[in-house]
């Protein structure tokens, strides 16, 4: 499930090339603001059999999937909600995920692995608590029949979240961070690698029952490690934009008090929680003696490095490789 999101597609790719037996459920309407209609969904999720059905109602799922008549042995949910609104964190990050495992144990799942976040860890924002409910129950699922298992996979920054800023550096513009640049790091994460842990944790015995924090290869990098290697692939001389941290607090602060008279606002509120949680926390391993974030302590898998994602947006742009509204710096 969620096999049309930004790290599904792959997930669905890795799945039928490693010669898996694939359902993909999709919505009729999918990608960014319902872009791709049922045979462009087909094409792309070539090698599958694709199930057009509705995560959030449990009973058209379930009926979805009585009709094709096959067993299920493995469910695999990269669901998230689109952009972290609080209603619609709720009905994706738990809900839509309860109706996957509920509908893929009635027909005969035994294991389950659940695309997560690393930021659960420390959870502020209303999409962290919701993924961080169905961790729990999943867990409690399998503390309640020894032949159930989990896998839960929280890996770091994607690429395709740090990439908003290549063209415009490369159209001459500075690059923006908060504070010095240095208030938070990541090990980024290739779609594809990524894919490629994830399928790992279909069928690897050290994976089961496991939550597994997960980067890409390489060093953790800070915002201006990240602009100062773009400005060297691009040759030219590093001009940044400091904002201050300070100035997301009082936006944020000002529409909490709005929300507070207008419910309208609500998710213009949190947006604003998630942007500020992005610029501050770091995307690794919170050690839990010390509470600080740990890099030694946040694995890395893979081959694709951020440098390389970087010098191809340079050659072919971001175009094919949108987030919409999951848009980082």
């Amino acid at each position: 499930v969620g096999s049309t999101g930004y790290i599904g597609k792959f997930v669905v790719k890795e799945l039928v090339k490693r010669g898996f037996n694939v359902i993909a459920v999709a919505r009729e309407r999918s990608g960014i603001r319902g872009r791709y209609g049922k045979d462009e969904t087909v094409v792309q999720l070539n090698g599958a059999k694709v199930c057009f059905s509705d995560v959030t109602n449990s009973d058209v799922l379930e009926d979805s999937l009585k009709n094709l008549g096959f067993p299920i042995d493995v469910v695999v949910s990269c669901l998230a909600s689109r952009n972290g609104g609080i209603k619609d964190s709720w009905l994706i990050d738990y809900a839509a995920t309860k109706n996957s495992l509920v509908a893929g144990r009635k027909f005969g799942a035994v294991h389950f692995v659940l695309l997560s976040a690393i930021c659960v860890q420390k959870p502020l924002l209303e999409f962290q608590r919701a993924k961080l409910k169905f961790e729990g129950e999943l867990m409690e699922e399998a503390k309640k029949d020894d032949g159930f298992t989990y896998s839960i996979v929280r890996p770091t920054a994607f690429f395709k979240s740090l990439g908003g800023q290549v063209e415009l550096v490369k159209d001459g513009k500075p690059y923006v961070m908060f504070g010095d640049g240095k208030l938070c790091a990541c090990k980024p994460i290739s779609e594809s690698d990524l894919a490629s842990f994830i399928v790992d944790s279909v069928l690897d015995e050290d994976k089961i029952n496991q939550v597994l924090p997960i980067g890409g290869p390489g060093k953790a990098l800070t915002p201006l490690e990240q602009g100062e290697m773009l400005f060297k692939l691009l040759g030219k001389e590093p001009k940044f934009i400091k904002v201050p941290i300070e100035i997301m607090d009082f936006a944020i602060g000002f529409l909490d008090f709005l929300a507070k008279i207008f419910p309208s606002l609500e998710d213009a509120a949190e947006f604003g929680k998630i942007g500020r949680y992005y610029a501050a926390e770091s995307m690794l391993v919170l050690d839990p003696e010390t509470g600080e974030y740990n890099a030694d302590q946040t694995p890395s898998y893979g081959t694709d490095t951020l440098e390389d994602f970087f010098q191809k947006v340079i050659r072919e742009g971001m175009a094919g490789q949108e987030l919409g509204e999951q848009m980082i710096f």
